[in-house]
């Protein structure tokens, strides 16, 4: 699969088969591509929290009510902010976080696998929220769902014209 049919491929999925394993060299890839995502001066301002833990899945909808897909997917990647690592007013972490997260989001697809971005920051109330169930001071930033796809959703995006300006 080359990068054009994977960002058209590229779905959010809901549902996952139960009980599917992801193994560790699928999950090191991902995160791997994760952090070859660019940064503004290469800051890396993240971190991320791998979940496998059923019961620790299970809460999310708690905190994230639109992360229930995570009773069936095979484990979450929390990524995290780390405004902390950026230098001299340095404030693109956000931006920083969103471009690993769309890194593994194509990754496991190009692996077989269908994921889910959720999202977490700014939400105040779901950042304090995921800090205190996954212990880490961190700025939880979104919740990736991973698994085996149950599903295979219709395409949502397209090319609309009328959302681009041209100055030449």
């Amino acid at each position: 699969m080359n990068v054009t049919e994977a960002i058209r491929k590229r779905r959010s999925v809901r549902k996952y088969q139960e009980g599917a394993n992801i193994p560790q060299e699928d999950l090191d890839q991902i995160l791997e591509a994760a952090m070859m995502a660019p940064s503004a001066r290469n800051t890396r301002p993240w971190e991320f929290v791998v979940v496998e833990n059923r019961e620790v899945l299970n809460k999310f909808p708690d905190i994230q009510p639109y992360t229930r897909m995570m009773h069936t997917a095979s484990l979450a990647i929390v990524v995290c902010g780390r405004p902390d690592l950026q230098q001299d007013g340095n404030i693109f972490w956000p931006q920083d976080c969103g471009a690993a997260i769309e890194n593994m989001l194509l990754q496991a697809l190009e692996l077989g696998y269908g994921t889910c971005w959720c999202g977490l920051y700014p939400a105040e109330e779901r950042v304090r929220g995921f800090q205190e169930l996954l212990d880490v001071e961190s700025i939880p930033m979104a919740a990736v769902a991973v698994g085996v796809p149950a599903e295979e959703p219709q395409a949502r995006g397209f090319y609309d014209k009328s959302r681009v300006k041209y100055i030449r």
